[in-house]
């Protein structure tokens, strides 16, 4: 159960860490901004993808949060990796920047195992 309860935290803290805090304090950064661009996304997108990873993330990591919402939010990740995974696939071809998304999706099914895993201990 301790090493469960360690691999969660370890994995849903990452996801925190990269799609809740880093985006919420890069989101407008110049960078972040030619990146939508060269994928061909509208810049309102950046506030709206900004505010949904926030929420999802602080969803992953309050204990409090219902069981529903953290799967609400699990199925967001997962969709917002699968859609970075394509994006940069249809715009860049197939090349390094693909392993970010799949990391992510790897990281994330990790955490949810292992909360589900947590779950059913309980």
């Amino acid at each position: 159960m301790k090493t469960t309860k360690t691999i969660f935290w370890i994995t849903t803290i990452i996801i925190f860490l990269f799609e809740g805090v880093l985006p919420a304090l890069t989101s407008h950064s110049e960078m972040s901004v030619n990146s939508f661009i060269h994928l061909g996304y509208p810049l309102y997108f950046i506030s709206l993808l900004t505010v949904f990873k926030v929420l999802g993330s602080l969803a992953l990591v309050i204990p409090q949060v219902s069981p529903r919402i953290k799967e609400w939010a699990y199925v967001g990740f997962g969709i917002d990796f699968i859609a970075a995974l394509v994006s940069v696939w249809v715009v860049d071809g197939f090349g390094l920047m693909l392993l970010m998304p799949v990391a992510f999706m790897i990281i994330l099914v990790i955490s949810y195992r292992s909360y589900h895993k947590i779950r059913a201990l309980q």
